[in-house]
C-alpha cells in the first residue's frame, strides 16, 4: 500500500495517533504541516513535520498542499485536519483540493452543526438530550443571569458556541471551558470573551453532576455516501486539567457501544444530515445512569482517536477501506481496552471511580492496553525520540499535581 500518503495539518497528539494508525495498518509514513512543532510528533520517524508559520492562512494552506501534491503525483493522498481550525479550513476549501481524499463534511454543514448553539437545534429534531442551555449574543448585566432567569442553579458552565472563532482571539486567563459560581462571575466571563473580539454566541449551561469519569466519548465514521460505517464508545477515566487542555481525554476504557441509548439517535442524525467523515461527540451521564447529555460534536477525529484504533477498529483502515466501497454495514465496537496518553499510574491515581480503575488494571494485566506515545517502531533505534517521549510522560505527574491537586 505504498501508494498511500497521509497528510495532516497540525502536530499534536491527534496527528500522532492517526499517523500511528496508518503506520500500523499499511507501514506508511505520514507528512504534517503546522505553525510550530509540538512534542507528540517531535523526532518521530513515522511523521515528517514541516513548520509553516502562517499555515493557518487559507491561501498558504492551498499553496503548500498543491505543491506537495505536485511532488507526489500518482499517489493516494489522504488529508486531515487535527484541530478545529485546520479541519474547518479543509472543509471550506475542499473543492479546491481535488488531488486529495479529504473525508470530512460538506461546507454547508459547518454552519449547521459545528457551533454548539446550532448543533443543539439539530439535536432537538432527533431526540438527542443536551444540558439545559441559555444562549447569549452579547454581554449582559449580571441581573439578567440570575438562577431564576436562567432556569437553573449555580454553579454553571460558560463556553463559546464556536471554538474555532474563540481561539483566534487570545487573552489572559483564557480557558477552554469556564465554571461560574455567581451571576457576577458569569457576566464577567462573557464580557471578557466578547472584549477579546470573539464574534459569535455564548453558551451558558446547567452543570451536569459528576467528575471526569462521568464523561463518555463517541467516535463515528461516515462514508462518502453519508452512511455511518463504524461507531466506538469510550468511558473517560480522567481528563487533562491544564487551562488550555481542560476536557481533553487522558485515559479511556472502551465499552460496548450498543449500551449507549443515544447511539441510534446520533446515527439517524448523521445520516439525515448526510454527514461524511469522522465525527466525535462529548457526552456526560449524570447521577441518573440513564440520563446521557451530549455536549458537542467535533467535525473531525478526536484528539484521543487512538482509543478507537486500540479497540481493534483501526481508523486508517476505516478511511482507506470503507470511504467509497459502496457498503452500508455499520460496525459498533464491543471490545474493551485501556487507552492512555499519560502514565498508567497517573490515570489510576486521579480517576475517581475506583471500580473503573480496577477494571482498567485488569485490562492492563490481560495485555488489553495501549499508550499512544509508546510505539516501538518509532522508538527503536531512535534515542532522541525515546528521551522526548519519556520526558513527556514524566511531566504529566507534575501537571496533574499542579492542576488537579484534589487527588493528591
Amino acid at each position: 500500500m505504498s501508494e498511500i500518503i497521509p497528510v495532516f495539518l497540525g502536530a499534536d497528539l491527534n496527528c500522532y495517533n492517526f499517523a500511528r494508525a496508518f503506520h500500523e495498518a499499511y507501514g506508511v509514513e505520514s507528512y504534517a504541516y503546522g505553525r510550530y512543532p509540538m512534542a507528540p510528533t517531535k523526532y518521530s520517524k513515522i511523521v515528517h513535520f514541516t513548520t509553516v508559520p502562517d499555515m493557518d492562512n487559507e491561501d498558504t494552506m492551498l499553496r503548500i498542499l498543491h505543491e506537495f501534491a505536485a511532488q507526489h503525483t500518482g499517489k493516494k493522498l489522504y488529508l486531515f485536519g487535527c484541530t478545529d481550525d485546520y479541519a474547518a479550513m479543509i472543509i471550506r476549501r475542499k473543492a479546491e483540493l481535488p488531488e486529495y481524499i479529504a473525508p470530512g463534511p460538506a461546507a454547508d454543514l459547518y454552519t449547521t452543526v459545528q457551533k454548539k448553539a446550532e448543533f443543539y437545534e439539530v439535536c432537538d429534531k432527533f431526540g438527542i438530550p443536551y444540558p439545559t442551555t441559555k444562549v447569549l449574543t452579547a454581554p449582559v448585566e449580571a441581573s439578567e443571569l440570575s438562577a431564576a432567569k436562567l432556569g437553573f442553579a449555580y454553579p454553571i458552565i460558560v463556553k463559546p458556541s464556536s471554538s474555532v472563532d474563540y481561539w483566534k482571539f487570545p487573552f489572559d486567563g483564557m480557558k477552554k471551558v469556564y465554571t461560574a459560581k455567581s451571576p457576577d462571575e458569569a457576566a464577567k466571563i462573557v464580557r471578557d470573551i466578547y472584549a477579546s473580539g470573539y464574534p459569535d454566541k455564548m453558551i451558558l449551561q446547567k452543570m451536569v453532576p459528576g467528575g471526569d469519569d462521568h464523561m463518555r466519548v463517541l467516535t463515528a465514521f461516515s462514508d462518502e455516501n453519508g452512511k455511518v460505517r463504524a461507531m466506538c464508545l469510550g468511558h473517560t477515566m480522567v481528563e487533562e486539567h491544564t487551562p488550555h487542555g481542560l476536557g481533553n481525554h487522558a485515559a479511556i476504557v472502551t465499552e460496548d457501544t450498543t449500551a449507549l441509548p443515544l447511539v441510534e439517535n446520533i446515527r439517524r442524525m448523521l445520516e439525515d444530515c448526510h454527514y461524511t467523515g469522522f465525527s466525535n461527540f462529548d457526552i456526560k451521564v449524570g447521577d441518573d445512569p440513564t440520563d446521557f447529555r451530549v455536549f458537542e460534536i467535533n467535525l473531525r477525529q478526536g484528539r484521543s482517536n487512538y482509543y478507537v484504533t486500540a479497540s481493534g477498529m483501526n481508523i486508517a483502515r476505516l478511511v482507506v477501506e470503507k470511504w467509497n466501497n459502496g457498503g452500508s454495514d455499520c460496525v459498533l465496537n464491543r471490545n474493551e481496552v485501556f487507552w492512555h496518553h499519560v502514565p498508567a499510574q497517573v490515570a489510576f491515581t486521579y480517576t475517581e471511580d475506583k471500580a473503573l480503575v480496577e477494571h482498567a488494571r485488569q485490562l492492563k494485566a490481560e495485555g488489553k492496553e495501549a499508550c499512544s506515545l509508546l510505539y516501538k517502531p518509532d522508538l527503536a533505534w531512535n534515542p532522541v525520540r525515546y528521551a522526548c517521549v519519556l520526558e513527556q510522560l514524566r511531566r504529566q505527574f507534575k501537571k496533574f499535581k499542579t492542576y488537579y491537586p484534589k487527588k493528591n
